[in-house]
């Protein structure tokens, strides 16, 4: 062993990036595997259906955030090089395209297959060149009176300005031709709140079952009629996707205050530039070109697109296949936790710490002590970091009513969750509205971390219930992502997330901690001691384990470091279930590590970190993935799993999802990724939980 193997220390390679991937073609890859379930023929056919559109959404944002970021480093001076491949802007983008068309022609295969499939069971999309005389005669007429007074096209002219483009909207388009042989370009606008996204036929004709058409197709079928006395060229359905990655801390206006200035950072979202132009129907080279140029966008980001630009047919198939209970999934329901009983939450979470499994266990027993405690004489404060929260949530009102019922709640809302910064200004206006204290954020950091503390008086004593979680307060979410909820009156954790939330309400963060991991200043780090002592186990002949369950992987001093910790012969599982700029398997440095990714039927968003295999082992659970953004960037908090059931409670996940085979796919050193089902014996972690949980719940 070399000098620098023996003291633990990363042997770099002769390329410095063959351990690495590039972030953004992992991530593509993981949309790979999402794109998988929807070409799985043992996926139930509407939930198939349900893949295609969360492939094609990840896919959006993915352009909205990643690839609008990737051009906006193309205008600044030297070019920002990634630190995982070497690889600069302009080199990622011309990797990325050829992987996205990739993977979107298989997506319009599997959407072909599905279809089909569907059309067997007497549910059909046709073309309206495929529909009968009297389906045609019917369709013509709701055109006529239902939606051709309701549309307002615009004839591209002097007086008539090419129109902004909503993000993610659809437009009919067209090349129209006068008399005279001149051109015009048009454009249609077809969304509308007053007639319906898809028209739906049945026993109009000879034809038995379900028909049903697009309003945009309808409408592009029409176009004749709406350009009455022009001729029509070429046309299209349209839909671009705007850059979404606006910089917050670059918009400055020392007029407004923060919640007013992060709404005027939603609105310039929205105008930013177009970075894709997807088009369901082929258009000339030349128009294309001119498309581009009214839009500001390089002709190599239009995309021809054979599946619908909208998900607006999947409620109607569905309602339409209704009953066929073989066509989804086998109906689940979160569980009661066999931790606690039907009493007062208080009283048994002071006798004892309590961890929640969602969604195999029920959100509700957390959101029954919010309301205890709002309701609790003894409960002195509340105070919460709210990152994402449901349409309707309870967790809010919850908090309205304790600052109703005279306690001091104080509330970190945070205005910079992207994409949900609007619903939470929202929010934040009504909890100042009940009384409660909030604040927006800190400088520079989002505040990611999932903690709720309860402050109450216990004679001449202060009781502390803390609860820490890997996942937004959100009982919509609760029912869909696998997460884990500790709640504890260990005082010691207590004390601790009372600092932490006072800094937080000052602006300020943790610079030091004794018993929580806290980002920005106290996880990183602590966790490469973590594996450092891992390191000196092996090294000393002693069995070391490192254990991991996150979202993703990109931070390069944890990434090291775990190479490290490899060649060392320290064993290392790790479940991820998105991005890994990691590559396992490679000889000589990450021959210890096995990766394994589960994507299925929830979406796995549950972070664990374990250091060792005995019963003294260091564990916790955490808001946060090893990322930079998440490590040094945010205020993240990871708490640790005292209890002894519970820290073997968590382990029997972990090692349970790493028996996966069902959905389980193991990441090769190259960076593929293959499936491990081996048969009719298949293990899926996933239903086992709702068995368990089924099982052990309270009767």
């Amino acid at each position: 062993m070399s000098a620098a193997r023996s003291k633990g220390q990363v042997s770099e390679p002769e390329d410095k990036y063959r351990c690495f991937l590039n972030r953004e073609l992992s991530w593509l890859k993981f949309n790979e595997r999402v794109l998988e379930e929807a070409e799985d023929e043992l996926t139930p056919l509407l939930e198939r259906l349900a893949f295609i559109s969360i492939f094609r959404s990840n896919l959006d944002e993915f352009f909205m955030v990643r690839i609008g970021g990737l051009h906006d480093a193309l205008c600044v001076p030297g070019d920002s090089i990634d630190s995982r491949s070497g690889l600069g802007p302009r080199e990622q983008l011309e990797l990325i395209r050829p992987e996205v068309i990739r993977l979107s022609v298989r997506r319009d295969s599997a959407f072909r297959e599905i279809m089909e499939s569907i059309g067997e069971l007497g549910v059909r999309m046709p073309a309206m060149s495929a529909l009968t005389d009297k389906e045609k005669e019917y369709v013509g007429m709701k055109f006529e009176t239902d939606i051709k007074p309701l549309l307002f096209p615009t004839i591209i002219g002097k007086k008539q300005p090419f129109p902004f483009l909503k993000n993610k909207e659809i437009y009919g388009f067209a090349v129209l031709e006068t008399k005279s042989g001149k051109r015009r370009y048009a454009i249609v606008p077809s969304l509308s709140p007053m007639f319906p996204r898809s028209i739906v036929l049945t026993g109009i004709s000879e034809n038995s079952g379900v028909t049903i058409l697009s309003a945009d197709e309808v409408i592009l079928h029409y176009f004749e009629e709406i350009f009455h006395g022009y001729k029509v060229v070429e046309k299209s359905l349209i839909r671009i996707i705007r850059n979404g990655d606006l910089d917050e801390e670059r918009v400055v206006d020392e007029e407004l205050d923060y919640r007013s200035h992060m709404a005027e950072v939603i609105k310039m979202r929205k105008k930013l530039a177009p970075v894709k132009l997807e088009i369901s129907r082929e258009l000339s080279q030349a128009v294309i070109d001119d498309l581009c140029e009214l839009l500001k966008l390089d002709t190599e980001w239009v995309f021809r697109v054979k599946t619908p630009l909208s998900d607006d047919y999947m409620k109607p198939i569905k309602e339409a296949l209704s009953g066929r209970p073989e066509l989804v999934y086998k109906p689940r329901t979160p569980q009661k936790s066999a931790s606690l009983t039907d009493g007062p939450i208080i009283p048994q979470v002071l006798k004892k710490d309590v961890l929640l499994h969602y969604p195999y266990e029920s959100i509700t027993p957390f959101l029954n002590l919010l309301q205890q405690a709002a309701a609790d004489k003894n409960v002195i404060s509340i105070q919460m970091t709210l990152y994402r929260l449901a349409p309707h949530s309870k967790v809010i009102q919850a908090l309205m009513d304790a600052a109703e019922n005279g306690k001091e709640v104080d509330v970190l809302v945070e205005l910079k969750a992207r994409f949900d910064e609007e619903n939470n200004i929202n929010w934040s206006k009504q909890l100042e509205q009940a009384g409660c204290r909030v604040v927006y954020g800190i400088d520079g950091l989002k505040v990611h971390s999932k903690v709720c503390l309860i402050t109450r008086r216990s004679g001449r004593t202060v009781q502390y219930i803390t609860q820490i979680g890997t996942g937004n307060y959100n009982e919509s979410t609760a029912r869909l992502y696998t997460d884990l909820s500790l709640i504890t009156a260990d005082r010691d954790i207590g004390i601790e997330t009372s600092n932490v939330i006072r800094k937080i309400m000052m602006g300020e963060t943790v610079g030091e901690t004794e018993c929580l991991l806290v980002a920005p200043h106290c996880l990183q780090n602590k966790l490469i001691d973590a594996i450092d002592r891992e390191i000196e186990k092996a090294k000393s002949g002693k069995s070391a384990y490192i254990g991991v369950k996150i979202n993703s992987m990109t931070d390069v001093k944890l990434m090291e470091r775990f190479i490290a910790a490899s060649q060392a012969g320290v064993k290392i599982d790790m479940i991820v279930r998105g991005i890994c700029c990691l590559r396992p398997g490679i000889e000589g440095y990450t021959d210890n590590i096995r990766i394994i990714s589960v994507v299925g039927r929830l979406l796995e968003h549950s972070r664990i970190y374990i250091f060792g295999r005995d019963e003294d082992c260091e564990m916790y659970i955490s808001s946060a993935d090893l990322m930079t953004r998440n490590t040094l960037k945010r205020v993240e908090v990871a708490v640790p799993i005292r209890d002894p059931e519970i820290k073997e409670r968590i382990r029997g996940i972990f090692e349970t999802i790493l028996r996966d085979t069902a959905q389980a796919r193991l990441m090769l050193p190259d960076g593929r990724y293959k499936r491990l089902r081996n048969g009719s014996n298949d293990f899926c972690s996933q239903e086992y939980f709702y068995d368990v949980a089924y099982e052990n719940a309270p009767k």
